[in-house]
């Protein structure tokens, strides 16, 4: 049976790397009595797979990774037992089953939705998000091309980063209203919004990049391009880049094997036809937890 677990991570766990991540949960999951499944051979290993690893420093809401088990519980079961084992900083929120053969998460990712605003007592990016507005629309909105120069292993090479950056937007992160748009659930970022003291308004930047092992946008690239652009110094340390979600492309197929293929490409038609009957546009995105359901 195949699992994707969804969690956040905040705090002072943030400052955690994503292979010490992997040993957290692999104890945490031993902990919880979660009947996971082990490889074969002489050195047997938990059958444990994460979607994208997050930076050391960024603090998130959308975090998945999968698990093969051997029997399970309840979700709701198993989201308690793996809490009760957690760290200050570390929260399940979502235990669901997949598909014998659906593809590891890893596989499915294309792209995700970011936060970045200025910590308490740091300079923001702008002084007021319609500012910060004015500044996205410079920078994203009247240009036809963002060239950068980006340094890879081998070499340095000139990319566009426009068609890697699928929405660039303000908001406003002390407003209820917007927290609650984009489900924001990390109690580090919330809890920074009351710091800001008697301002009724604190500038963020919304990002939704490509992200996956063929195009991989990371939102330091994005923001050193549009201080550059602007001539604002970048102060990395004043800044709290927060992931909120990660996402499959909505066509997708997140299943091996034909039958399969066949059967959720039916399920995608259907999909589609009850979005065209409400007269809504079919979503580009899923998020990973949308392709499982609850136990």
């Amino acid at each position: 049976m195949n699992i994707r677990i969804k969690f956040q991570k905040y705090g002072v766990m943030k400052f955690i790397g994503h292979l010490d991540m992997m040993r957290y949960f692999q104890k945490a999951i031993r902990r919880a009595d979660i009947d996971i499944a082990y490889s074969g051979g002489y050195s047997p290993h938990q059958i444990m797979s994460f979607a994208a690893p997050l930076g050391v420093g960024v603090t998130s809401d959308g975090e998945y990774f999968d698990i093969r088990v051997n029997s399970s519980k309840s979700s709701q079961e198993s989201i308690q037992a793996l809490n009760e084992t957690m760290a200050e900083g570390i929260r399940v929120l979502e235990y669901k089953q997949l598909p014998d053969t659906a593809k590891t998460a890893m596989s499915l990712v294309a792209a995700a939705d970011y936060l970045i605003y200025a910590k308490p007592g740091a300079a923001p990016l702008a002084e007021t998000p319609e500012g910060l507005q004015a500044k996205v629309q410079a920078f994203y909105e009247h240009q036809s091309e963002i060239c950068i120069d980006k340094q890879t292993k081998k070499r340095e090479i000139t990319m566009d980063l426009k068609p890697l950056i699928y929405q660039m937007k303000a908001l406003n992160v002390r407003s209820e209203e917007t927290l609650s748009a984009i489900k924001v659930k990390n109690p580090e970022l919330l809890a920074a919004c009351k710091e800001h003291g008697a301002k009724d308004s604190v500038p963020a930047l919304f990002l939704k990049v490509c992200t996956g092992s063929a195009d991989n946008v990371k939102p330091e690239l994005v923001l050193e391009a549009f201080c550059k652009f602007h001539g604002l110094s970048l102060e990395m340390a004043g800044l709290q880049i927060h992931r909120l979600e990660v996402y499959a492309k909505a066509e997708e197929i997140p299943v091996k094997g034909e039958a399969e293929r066949k059967a959720y490409e039916n399920y995608l038609q259907g999909q589609k036809s009850i979005y065209q009957r409400q007269g809504r546009a079919f979503p580009e995105f899923f998020t990973l937890g949308e392709l499982g359901r609850d136990i």
